[in-house]
Formats: C-alpha cells, structure tokens, sequence
C-alpha cells in the first residue's frame, strides 16, 4: 500500500525535475535547447538550490549536460546508451509478465482492460500524447500485476533514454495502432496464463523500436550524439 505522505514528501526539487522531464520527453525541449539555473528558479518562485538538485538528478539520467562556464543544454540521444537501457528493460519486464502471467488477478486484468478503451479511445482522437502517456502507464499496471512494483523505477531509469524517442515514433502513421495491438495480444496471453505467448509478445512489443531509431538516426542525425 502506498504511504499516504509520499504526496507530502514531495519536494522543490521534485517539482522542478518533474516540469523538464515532461518538457524534455514531450521534446517541447529539443535537443541542444539552452536552460538556465536563474530562469527556471524565477519561473518557480524559489532558490537555485532546489533547481540546482534538479538539474542534477537529470544529468544522471543523460537527459541534460551541465556545463561548467556555459549554458546548460537538453543533451542529445546517445544511441550507445539506448541500446544498453533497452537490454536492460527488455530483461526486466520479461520477468514483469512471467510474474504476471502467475500473479494477476480479476481486478489486475479489469484495470488493463480499462486502459485498452482509453488507449483505443487515444489511437481514434489521433492524440499522441495522450497515448504515449496511456502507454506509460498501462507498463506500471504490468508491473503491479506482477507484485513488483518496485521494478518500475528500474524500466522508468531505462525508458527516459527512449521516451523523447517513443513520441518521436508515435508521429509515424499506424505506429500507436501497432502498440495497442501489442498490448491487447500481451493481455489476452495474461487471460490464458500464457507465459511463453506473453514472454513472446512483450518481446515483439519492445523490439518495435528498432527499426524507428535506426530511421530517426538517420533522418534526425543532428539530434544523435554518436
């Protein structure tokens, strides 16, 4: 159960790292943007510190670059370091759905039931950002079904190295159609207690983004850093 303080505990810093993720992953930052300590803490109403420990908290996910006597920027992508938070993602949340697979119960499946109309709902509007949020989520729900929810914060770490990536993806026509499919399949084997069918799914589900980085890398090569 959650602590009912977790909302509470919630600090400046916290406010702050949230507003630039969202920024940077929506790409309402773009790659090679400029930001300033003294203009967020302006925007804000507070001291540079808690801008400062933001700031540093995004620098360790590579999704900024401080730089000392300079400005701040939005880093670009790193294809090196996509391709290791993938590995990583794909090892844990093939776990996620095996778990799953043995943990889920009538209102787990309910739940991602809903998210599936919400998603369906999204693809139809054609609202990107509303889907790209859904898909968040409905991954959080997995991870809950699973009875380990402390192994999102893990995929959450690994997936901001391809969020800004994700959305970029989801601009391609039939893209979103094609993940809620995955996720409707990925679903289905949970309902059969499918294990290898839903291992295999969430394979296929993840391996998506392959085609669409080397395509952007190649049509977006200024926002690559190697």
């Amino acid at each position: 159960m959650q602590n009912p303080t977790t909302a509470e505990r919630r600090t400046s810093a916290d406010e702050v790292f949230d507003f630039l993720y969202s920024q940077i992953s929506a790409l309402k930052l773009m790659p090679g943007t400029r930001i300033s300590e003294v203009e967020i803490a302006k925007r804000f109403d507070m001291s540079r510190q808690p801008v400062r420990e933001a700031f540093i908290r995004l620098a360790n996910q590579n999704l900024i670059q401080i730089r000392p006597q300079k400005a701040t920027i939005v880093r670009g992508f790193s294809y090196e370091a996509i391709q290791r938070s993938r590995f990583i993602r794909l090892a844990v949340e093939c776990e996620i759905i095996r778990r799953a697979c043995a943990d889920a119960d009538d209102a787990d499946l309910k739940r991602l039931h809903r998210s599936l109309e919400q998603q369906a709902d999204a693809v139809a509007r054609n609202d990107i950002e509303r889907f790209h949020a859904l898909d968040y989520e409905f991954h959080k729900m997995l991870c809950a079904a699973a009875r380990c929810t402390f192994a999102f914060k893990t995929i959450t770490e690994n997936k901001s190295m391809v969020d800004r990536l994700c959305l970029l993806s989801l601009t391609q026509a039939t893209e979103m159609d094609k993940l809620l499919a995955d996720h409707r399949e990925i679903i289905d084997h949970l309902e059969a207690r499918d294990e290898d069918g839903a291992v295999t799914s969430i394979r296929m589900h993840l391996s998506r983004l392959d085609d669409v980085i080397t395509s952007i890398r190649k049509s977006h090569a200024a926002y690559f850093e190697d």
